[in-house]
């Protein structure tokens, strides 16, 4: 049975399988999450475009599966102990897992990003029991960095550790033992592709170091990439070019740089594509008015890719990628008209789809 006759031979009407009994709290409740076909784009490139609904974990991202890999790491090694504190420099997503997490196990959260990061992700960090420092958006090289201050302000802490999402390797991990077999197994097997955009590395890594392993190298693993990164121009000239220009309206991807856990599978990718912002506004308005979805602008950029990439691959194909997180956290920007005009990007939306566009 193909891909496609499976999901429309396993779907009921207002309902859906449990995946699992009864779990253990709010860590039990990270991973498992269901995997959609996109139904319209998949009759559109003749493919099966599938995504991974990471926006159904109970922090509300697909960075809830990061937090609890580097806390568990802590843990195990004894680096962290009862009643200890946990910091971050995170774009928000990650703090936000951490900061759920913590309060699950006790620890105290405190958590360093740039001060370009949206109003309702700081607030939630804030609700939920961290201790949050904004701090000005500078270069990684900057020692005033808000990852280099995270590290910094856990240096001068007892029983303290700083979590280093982008660069401690427990991240990756996380994905190459849970959201990579899930995606495998959700497909029966049958993925000819996966590509996401990345910010730590981890979720790529990890999934396509999974997929890569049980495909016996047959599953090609691709990097999206948003303006602003040099992770396209990096993958595309063989490592040899680290162009870098513009920005973006994305938040949390993009890189300036190889993390360590980018760099556990950065010579297996095979491929890269850049997607403008034009584009990802375009979609995120496009999954809401015909596939019901309510997503933020990564998980936008990252269903373009996967769009692109099934018309590269031809026909039949099934490609899968990663829906990040929904709409929330970010909707004072993305459906407000003012902004929308500041960034030049209301002309990208479709006149038909402008109707979303409700904040003024």
């Amino acid at each position: 049975m193909s891909i496609s006759a499976a999901f429309r031979a396993s779907a009921k009407p207002l309902a859906r399988a449990f995946t699992s009994r009864a779990v253990d709290g709010f860590v039990g409740a990270i991973g498992n999450t269901p995997l959609i076909r996109l139904e319209k784009l998949s009759k559109l490139t003749g493919c099966n475009i599938v995504a991974k609904s990471e926006f159904q974990n109970p922090g509300g991202s697909v960075k809830d599966r990061a937090a609890l890999g580097v806390i568990r790491d802590a843990e195990k090694r004894g680096l962290l102990k009862p009643g200890g504190t946990v910091v971050e420099g995170t774009a928000g997503n990650t703090g936000i897992g951490l900061a759920h997490v913590c309060r699950a196990r006790g620890y105290r959260c405190v958590i360093f990003m740039p001060n370009t990061q949206s109003q309702e992700k700081i607030d939630l960090l804030r609700m939920l029991g961290a201790e949050v420092y904004p701090v000005p958006a500078v270069a990684y090289e900057n020692p005033q960095n808000y990852n280099h201050q995270a590290r910094d302000f856990a240096k001068d802490l007892p029983n303290a550790i700083w979590t280093d999402q982008f660069d401690n390797t427990a991240n990756a991990e996380a994905h190459y033992l849970s959201t990579g077999p899930e995606i495998w197994e959700q497909t029966q097997g049958e993925v000819d592709a996966f590509i996401c955009a990345t910010g730590t590395g981890g979720t790529l890594a990890g999934i396509g170091r999974a997929l890569k392993e049980k495909s016996d190298g047959k599953t090609q693993v691709w990097l999206a990439d948003p303006p602003g990164s040099v992770l396209h121009s990096y993958i595309t000239s063989g490592g040899k070019l680290k162009e870098r220009s513009g920005g973006s309206i994305t938040e949390g991807i993009g890189q300036g740089r190889i993390t360590n856990n980018l760099g556990t599978f950065v010579k297996q990718l095979d491929g890269a594509l850049h997607i403008p912002d034009q584009k990802t506004i375009a979609m995120l308005y496009e999954l809401l008015d015909t596939e019901g979805l309510y997503l933020g602008a990564s998980s936008a950029l990252n269903v373009v890719a996967a769009v692109e990439l099934a018309q590269k691959l031809g026909p039949g194909k099934t490609v899968a990628t990663i829906l990040c997180d929904g709409a929330y956290r970010y909707q004072s920007r993305i459906f407000s008209k003012k902004w929308l005009k500041a960034k030049a990007l209301e002309d990208s939306i479709p006149e038909h789809l402008q109707k979303y566009a409700v904040l003024d």
